[in-house]
């Protein structure tokens, strides 16, 4: 029998999840057609098989958000190919309805992984509302995942993205290049010094495309240990590893029908480019310990501070990877080289931080501007919002700046003509100093990577 498909085209009390598709899968066209209508003009597919056979051809072409899922179909039951699915690591939810059941039948159709169950006949609000709480669940728990990476991994830059601010002809340009790049499926290469900005540029395109209502996925690569990193991408069965006590949709699946953005995709070890390969070529991903691919409907965008073409000639990179993502590039150049940006991200920095920290901003005078700009920035602009904070905090700038009246300086606190870098590096080592020589901890709270902090500590030769 050929699938049946409705599109959304309205909405009721109930609220809408235009974001969303749902596949029924009930072997009684009288039910695939009541709850394909009462789901049409809520979401934004639905998808209806008479078997688990169509089901499954269905979800080998596109993924789907939710099933609802008939438990007494002809040839496989719906419990026993529940069963299989999430074996297979199929992290979505799926309703499970029928006609004919007692106590034991609904708690072995939980304990199969259904999120609810409902006994037919059953009324248009109670399906109505099982479905809302599928999917205000599944972006309750990918929401709370994405922030806890945020927050883990690159603690401020993914939880709160800033504009491309900038007055240079290189950061107009830029500005130019994203909207023209934005509402296409392209996969897109940024390049540019560590710091420079380049994840502010990924959230524009996403934010600026037709995507911008689905997840915005930022994943650091160098951040990940390397056993780790193709069960975070890909996702994993339970049992696939130890400590993989049940299964888990990777970043692909979270940033289904939205943007996945990785970052310092140049440390990726080269095992897995060739499986990042195969999958952006063939759109599936394969979770750790499966055998089922599932497939996906995302935009890449991928960053390096590296030199990629001199990592495909040393073999450190696929070069066949690289021509995959090199489709367009965008190249975002170091703050030292636009000086016309300072005053702007400057300015910027100092009204969203004062707000945030709760105290009142700092004058920019023109004499502190000036020492700015002249200034190489070496950690580009998360640098400059560094300074800004410290400066907010310290209640006056860590530089030689005109109109502050140079005085000693109380312990721990920047002297008046304290040079900037002089500033950077008491504080570095004073931080890493209060986390015991650790590194990574150090790293952590400075907002640095690792690799950076490690840098600027072998040039300090400590």
């Amino acid at each position: 029998m050929a699938t049946e498909t409705s599109k959304a085209t309205g909405s009721d009390a109930f609220g809408t999840w235009d974001n969303y598709s749902v596949l029924v899968v009930d072997d009684e066209p009288g039910m695939r057609n009541f709850l394909s209508r009462a789901l049409a003009g809520r979401c934004a597919e639905i998808r209806a098989a008479s078997s688990v056979e169509e089901a499954a051809a269905l979800l080998e072409q596109r993924p789907f958000d939710l099933l609802i899922l008939d438990i007494s179909l002809p040839g496989k039951s719906g419990v026993a190919w529940l069963h299989e699915l999430r074996e297979h690591g199929y992290c979505e939810d799926v309703i499970l309805i029928t006609a004919f059941a007692d106590v034991e039948t609904a708690i072995g159709a939980l304990r199969a992984g259904a999120a609810d169950f409902i006994l037919k006949p059953f009324r248009l609000d109670q399906i109505l509302a099982a479905v809302g709480r599928c999917f205000d669940r599944a972006l309750l728990q990918r929401e709370n995942y994405l922030l806890r990476r945020a927050i883990a991994d690159q603690p401020g830059v993914a939880a709160n993205p800033v504009g491309l601010v900038g007055e240079s002809h290189a950061m107009q340009e830029i500005r130019v290049l994203v909207r023209r790049l934005a509402p296409l499926p392209s996969t897109v290469l940024i390049t540019g010094e560590s710091g420079t900005g380049k994840e502010v540029a990924a959230a524009a395109l996403h934010q600026l495309s037709g995507r911008a209502g689905r997840p915005f996925v930022p994943v650091n690569c160098s951040a990940i240990a390397p056993d780790l990193i193709e069960s975070e991408l890909f996702g994993h069965t339970k049992g696939a590893f130890t400590g993989a006590d049940s299964a888990r949709g990777g970043l692909f699946v979270y940033a289904q029908g939205g943007t996945l953005f990785l970052d310092e995709v140049g440390e990726l070890p080269l095992p897995l480019q060739a499986k990042l390969l195969r999958v952006l070529e063939e759109k599936r991903v394969r979770a750790v310990g499966s055998e089922r691919e599932i497939p996906i409907d995302v935009r890449i965008i991928a960053a390096t501070n590296r030199d990629l073409e001199a990592g495909v000639r040393e073999g450190r990179f696929r070069r066949d990877l690289f021509y995959r993502l090199d489709v367009v590039r965008i190249h975002i150049p170091p703050l030292s080289s636009r000086p016309d940006d300072v005053g702007p991200l400057a300015w910027h920095f100092m009204n969203r931080l004062s707000a945030q920290l709760g105290v009142p901003p700092l004058a920019l005078l023109p004499g502190t501007l000036n020492h700015m700009r002249a200034y190489p920035w070496p950690g580009n602009v998360r640098e400059l919002r560094n300074v800004i904070e410290r400066s907010l905090i310290l209640g006056r700038f860590p530089l030689d700046c005109i109109g502050v009246e140079s005085r000693a300086a109380a312990p721990g606190e920047a002297a008046a003509d304290e040079t900037l870098a002089a500033v950077e590096r008491r504080h570095i080592l004073k931080v890493l100093a209060e986390s015991a020589g650790n590194k990574s901890e150090a790293a952590r709270r400075l907002d640095l990577s690792r690799k950076t902090l490690e840098r600027k500590c072998a040039a300090w030769q400590v």
